[in-house]
């Protein structure tokens, strides 16, 4: 007889699903420095057809996510300059789903707070991707 190799099994959550936020993620797309002015940053949305941009802060970490409608409403506004930078204006800074999150309740957070899209950390705070409810 030929022995039977251990499968490899992932713990199981509450859910019984064993997934986690890294399971589910997907690629993070383009990330951007936090400092980058409003209007690149509408530019780099535009020009790579993305609805969203990571922004990092000056470690590389992750500092938020910024949709392109949050950046033409922004636009919008009076108070508005073509000096302003992403850092300037109001939008999600976190707590952002970790990687090991049990997907059931990172997706419930999501909800929670009202968010679609929620970067996908590290242990470090580094974006490794990100996480989309399905509607």
């Amino acid at each position: 007889m030929t022995p039977i190799p251990p499968r490899t099994q992932q713990a199981e959550n509450t859910d019984g699903t064993g997934l986690t936020a890294r399971d589910a993620m997907h690629a993070p797309g383009p990330q951007v420095d936090d400092h980058m002015t409003v209007d690149v940053a509408l530019s780099v949305l535009i020009g790579a057809r993305v609805p969203h941009l990571l922004l990092q802060d000056e470690d590389g970490r992750c500092a938020g996510l910024v949709t392109r409608a949050q950046l033409a409403a922004h636009r919008g506004g009076s108070w508005y300059s073509d000096r302003t930078r992403l850092r300037d204006i109001p939008l999600d800074r976190g707590p952002f789903t970790s990687s090991a999150a049990v997907l059931s309740e990172a997706e419930d957070a999501m909800r929670g707070r009202t968010l679609d899209v929620s970067p996908v950390i590290d242990e470090q705070g580094y974006a490794l991707g990100v996480l989309a409810l399905m509607n």
